[in-house]
């Protein structure tokens, strides 16, 4: 059975016709293919994974939010070793300790404020609590123990040497002792200069929105709008957008290089596929969180795939291959959810006076220094 729906459609369009962005929803190889076919067996027995909803020019209708929420780690925990999933009964014991942490941290607390030492006494100043957060807190649908799908271990592969010299790893706590460009999204060198402090703290980049996309605490979703000649993607973290062409275009000059890089995309069948090229030197290559940085993105091709496996599941995989940086290329596989819930503007630089207060702070203490 094919279902077919407008070209153009857009899927979630507020009132007035804004978009609609929801609000802290929290922060290749046979490997690939067999991720692929685990989940599709798993949906067989569903009536709608055997429906394909298409646009009227016959491609997969790839619209809609989607939610890529997951407690499922990127790297397989290394006590687990060679296992690849875990049990029904592992999986649900994970969930319902995740649950129930949750429930704990959204307890009425009995001590609502406690002073800290001046200067903060080497401890974090503050931030906001569990309520705040919205991260997953459910295994992806097949029990995997890891988001990475290749290599077979789970884990990512080795750093070349000079992937070990441009790797940043930073700590909410401390600066980094490092020079020249901060490329981690949280943490900084200093507080001298803005370009001191992280990518995700100067409202430059999201914690998650890539490319290529990550789970984390808050806002892990995307709407994609598509059209016979393109598709784009709305990010909610810092509401960035990729236009990407479909029109068998090249990539953008060498010489131009851009945040999010050039991206172009094509079908393979029924599959969506964007590669991307021409990143900047100011973001890494890859970044396993937050904090950490590997390399630059200068020579990475990322490739992102796209499939439809039924109504409610969009297949998100993703290849980074990076020869300067990494041994060889990895693939990380994430199922999105379709989500009813709409999208609220995410404003970062319009409110930042965090930043602001990092340094001015840092000028009042050099004044009374002197």
């Amino acid at each position: 059975m094919v279902l077919v729906s407008a070209v153009g459609t857009l899927p979630r369009i507020g009132p007035q016709g804004s978009f609609q962005m929801t609000a802290h929803r929290v922060f290749v190889s046979h490997t690939m293919f067999l991720f692929a076919a685990t989940l599709l067996v798993s949906l067989a027995a569903s009536p709608a994974a055997a429906q394909t909803l298409r646009t009227a020019d016959g491609r997969p209708d790839l619209q809609g939010v989607w939610d890529f929420r997951t407690m499922t780690p990127l790297q397989r925990p290394s006590d687990l070793g060679e296992k690849a999933f875990l049990t029904a009964e592992e999986a649900a014991a994970q969930e319902a300790g995740v649950a129930e942490r949750r429930a704990r941290l959204l307890e009425p607390s009995e001590v609502r404020t406690e002073p800290l030492p001046a200067g903060g006494g080497g401890r974090a100043i503050g931030g906001y609590n569990d309520f705040w957060l919205d991260y997953g807190t459910t295994i992806v649908g097949n029990r995997r123990t890891s988001l990475i799908v290749d290599p077979a271990d789970g884990r990512l592969p080795a750093l070349t040497p000079e992937g070990e010299a441009l790797r940043q790893v930073g700590s909410l706590m401390e600066d980094l002792p490092i020079e020249g460009l901060v490329r981690v999204r949280s943490a900084g060198t200093g507080s001298d200069h803005p370009e001191d402090r992280g990518l995700a703290e100067r409202c430059l980049v999201g914690f998650n929105s890539g490319p290529p996309m990550m789970p984390s605490g808050y806002n892990n979703n995307m709407q994609l709008f598509q059209t016979p000649g393109a598709v784009v993607i709305l990010n909610e973290m810092v509401h960035d957008v990729r236009i990407i062409p479909l029109d068998a275009r090249p990539h953008l000059p060498g010489s131009v290089r851009q945040w999010a890089g050039s991206s172009v995309g094509r079908w393979e069948g029924d599959t969506l596929v964007v590669e991307t090229t021409n990143m900047t030197d100011k973001t890494a290559s890859f970044e396993p969180s937050a904090t950490t940085a590997i390399g630059t993105g200068v020579t990475m091709t990322l490739t992102e795939r796209f499939s439809r496996l039924n109504e409610d599941t969009l297949l998100y995989e993703y290849t980074v291959d990076d020869p300067t940086i990494f041994a060889g290329p990895f693939t990380v596989a994430v199922p999105m959810r379709r989500s009813d819930e709409p999208m609220f503007e995410y404003a970062c630089h319009e409110g930042n006076y965090g930043l602001l207060n990092i340094l001015i702070g840092a000028r009042v203490t050099e004044a009374a220094a002197r």
